[in-house]
């Protein structure tokens, strides 16, 4: 094989791929370039691409105030954060600053100034996440056009945004939406650093990687080491040049993480909010043990065990992404990914070092390949939607290894890939929609049918004339797609509420640990997420399965289905801790119109409006009040926050109005902090029963007159 590859299209003198026009600096009018994009792009391309932009826009924005306040623990911090400068720089769960939620707040900021603009609202907080899902589908076709076709570049976002799992995050307010973007732009960045070995661009990607990190933690830095290695061996500048460079962008990846970092450590503990979900209130323990190592082997301090073989997270092993609770969300078109991460790097192989195409398959197929392998043998905390950060890896790796092979189909060999690859992606679609036999049960067998059509024609493409070997293409495609597309539009007429949410229809996704949400397809439940004051309920839509809305002046009530001990299965979730009952450790109460109007009632004498045992319990309160309600003990209950004694001067100073009874998290039961505070509260304040939720009046001691 030689180096007329795709890598080979557009050459310069030198044998070298020849900079396109818009790198070379030459610029033409701003109306000329919307409507026609690069010189040596076909007509349609440019609006084409604006086309699909449009329409991912529309189809994530469609039907989004379904999910209510989704997360209520993000969206507790999202509404501190808008109320407070100190609870927005810091991540705090409320505008008091008692706590912070258990992840860096990158993933807030641009939520709570949404919400600082246009007011507490579902679309406010989520209609950012939206905008984070269009701008990973554009840098995804910048990146991808840049090297290869316009036809590639739209394939890809076609395959980001109808993959089930992105539909999902990118209409939900958890931190793994703008973690994906910021590893799109990376990888963007890296590739650009490789066109001329331009310092700058690698700088960038550190930025990006830094940003990442005060989003997710560790999880930034998944795709570091294939990156790296591919800039170490690939860049087309000396080699003492190229570690200068890659100490650079190290050193940008410090500096744009580790501000925040520094900030926190250094600030006087007794001036701030306790770090949630560390033991000793320190950002670097909650970074490199709960989220941290402790996701790796199992053991995250502060919550429940991992899972091993068979444990609380499911199995283990290279099968995971494939399994029946995580395959419906993501793997779809991965058996077509990695066969085209080979495909691809065959293309390539006798191209130079410094081959940018080749560059393109490898950082890509590395940072797949990377965080596949993590998520499959992690045994500490993991949940379905995780896997959105596979999403952009996988779709960039089947746009462009389509098309590539697509442009040498009149050899036998490329034709052969292109056929057993769309047979492979029918086939496998056939058993995902078979996992979910009551949702459209006819397309598995039109996907299976259509599949391997298609696969015969494109096996044919050398013989068949172009009309036909084209027609074959597109009906691959289409049955390539088919099937992640109707999980997708499942996802959007769904709401999804709660602390563990999965994509597509009920039963594609078992949602908690060991597979414990019954009906699937949400990890909410009827009371799992609040919703905004005022809005309706959606039969099918507003709430998984077509469910009932909560029942008013309810308070942590589990869903139909749910253990004693309030988790889904007998399980935990991401935030799940042992010991103690776990009710509202996953989904938040039930707030009833009297409750809210007890608990506002002179809510402005207080600091804390309320205190409850666990942050979606207390973020619960605080999102129908509008006031700061102090979460006890963190997400799981069992963080040492606030000691008992702290708890005790907070009463006796008339900082709290009411604890909330019930919704106990980890670490109340026995003798943990948590558990003695409420026995404390029962013993020495009046009870206050408001329907069926039950408040302790701590400015009002038992048996006072």
């Amino acid at each position: 094989m030689t180096a007329a590859t795709p890598s080979a299209r557009v050459q310069g003198p030198s044998g070298a791929p020849a900079a396109p026009a818009h790198v070379t600096g030459g610029r033409e009018p701003l109306t000329r370039r919307i409507r026609r994009g690069r010189p040596e792009d076909p007509r349609w391309a440019r609006p084409a691409f604006l086309c699909v932009l449009l329409v991912i826009a529309l189809a994530y924005l469609w039907n989004l105030s379904a999910s209510g306040y989704a997360n209520s623990f993000y969206s507790a911090a999202v509404q501190a954060g808008s109320q407070s400068w100190k609870a927005f720089f810091f991540g705090s769960l409320d505008s008091a600053n008692a706590i912070t939620v258990d992840k860096p707040p990158a993933t807030l900021w641009p939520m709570a100034l949404s919400v600082r603009i246009f007011g507490l609202s579902s679309w406010a907080i989520l209609a950012p996440q939206v905008l984070m899902g269009v701008a990973t589908a554009g840098v995804l076709y910048a990146a991808v056009r840049r090297r290869f076709s316009a036809a590639a570049g739209l394939i890809t976002m076609a395959v980001f945004a109808l993959t089930p799992v992105a539909a999902l995050m990118f209409r939900f307010n958890n931190p793994d939406a703008l973690l994906a973007l910021l590893m799109t732009v990376t990888v963007y960045c890296v590739l650009r650093a490789l066109e001329g070995g331009r310092t700058r661009w690698l700088v960038w990607a550190g930025v990006a990687v830094g940003l990442a990190f005060l989003s997710k933690t560790l999880q930034a830095f998944l795709i570091l080491p294939p990156l790296a290695v591919l800039y170490a061996v690939s860049a087309p500048v000396p080699v003492r040049k190229r570690f200068v460079q890659l100490g650079l962008a190290a050193l940008a990846v410090i500096v744009s993480g580790g501000w925040w970092v520094a900030i926190v450590e250094l600030w006087p503990a007794s001036s701030r909010p306790y770090i949630g979900g560390s033991q000793n209130n320190s950002f670097l323990e909650l970074t490199f043990g709960y989220n941290g190592l402790g996701r790796i082997n199992g053991e995250e301090t502060g919550s429940v065990g991992g899972g091993g073989q068979g444990g609380g997270w499911g199995e283990t092993g290279i099968g995971r992404m494939f399994n029946s609770e995580i395959g419906g969300q993501i793997s779809w078109l991965l058996p077509a990914a990695l066969i085209l991460l080979v495909a691809g790097i065959w293309l390539t192989w006798r191209a130079g070092r410094t081959d940018t195409a080749r560059a393109a398959f490898l950082a890509w197929g590395g940072s797949l390949l990377m965080t596949a392998l993590v998520f499959s043998f992690m045994a500490g905390i993991f949940h379905q939607y995780y896997t959105v950060a596979l999403a952009p890896y996988l779709a960039a790796l089947t746009g462009t290894g389509a098309t590539a092979l697509w442009e040498r189909r009149g050899t036998w060999w490329a034709g052969t890939t292109l056929g057993v690859t769309v047979a492979v992606t029918a086939v496998w679609s056939y058993v995902l929609l078979g996992r979910t036999p009551d949702h459209l049960p006819w397309l598995r067998w039109a996907v299976l049918a259509c599949g391997l059509v298609a696969a015969v024609g494109l096996l044919l493409a050398s013989r068949l004339g172009r009309a036909l070997a084209l027609g074959a293409a597109a009906l691959g495609l289409a049955a390539s797609l088919a099937g992640p597309a109707a999980y997708t539009i499942s996802t959007l007429n769904t709401g999804h509420q709660g602390s563990i949410v999965t994509a597509g229809p009920s039963g594609s996704g078992r949602g908690g640990p060991g597979g414990g949400v019954p009906g699937g397809g949400d990890g909410g439940g009827p009371d799992g997420g609040m919703r905004p004051p005022g809005q309706g309920t959606q039969q099918g839509g507003g709430f998984p399965g077509g469910g009932t809305p909560p029942a008013q002046g309810g308070q942590g009530q589990g869903r139909q289905g749910q253990t004693p001990g309030g988790m889904p299965g007998g399980g935990a979730g991401e935030h799940g801790a042992g010991g103690g009952g776990m009710g509202g450790l996953l989904d938040g109460a039930s707030v009833g119109s009297e409750a809210r109007t007890l608990l506002e009632q002179n809510a402005d004498a207080y600091t804390w409006t309320a205190a409850a045992i666990g942050s979606q319990n207390a973020a619960s309160y605080q999102l129908a009040t509008g006031d700061p309600v102090m979460a006890i003990g963190g997400f799981n209950g069992s963080d040492p926050s606030p000691t008992f004694e702290q708890f005790e001067q907070y009463v006796e100073d008339g900082e709290i109005h009411y604890f909330v009874s019930g919704g106990m998290g980890g670490g109340t039961g026995g003798e943990g902090t948590s558990s003695r505070i409420a026995s404390w509260v029962e013993e020495n304040f009046e009870e206050v029963t408001v329907g069926s939720a039950t408040f302790y009046d701590l400015t009002r001691p038992a048996g006072a007159e």
